[in-house]
């Protein structure tokens, strides 16, 4: 197990996760419903699956495209998203 990568990909993901839309809905539902568990594991579960998907996608892509690439398609989506939010179209 390599504890550094472990700890950087949890660094990384509950920075990015805090305050997201996600979150705003995990809290919206939360404030409807009694079952506080039941949509803390749902919410669990579902980051996991989404996790497991990442990485399973990201270890076949690094297959056939080089890392750098990897990182700059995911910087303009990232941008392609950003803008598409700040014009109200996403």
């Amino acid at each position: 197990m390599d504890w550094k990568i472990l700890g950087t990909a949890f660094v990384t993901l509950f920075l990015a996760e805090l305050g997201d839309k996600t979150q705003l809905a995990i809290i919206t539902m939360t404030s409807k419903t009694e079952s506080k568990w039941a949509v803390f594991i749902g919410a669990s579960l579902a980051l996991v699956f989404v996790s497991l998907l990442a990485v399973l996608v990201g270890g076949v892509l690094s297959q056939y495209v080089p890392t750098e690439w990897l990182q700059r398609i995911v910087a303009v989506a990232f941008i392609v998203i950003g803008v598409l939010m700040l014009f109200g179209k996403l």
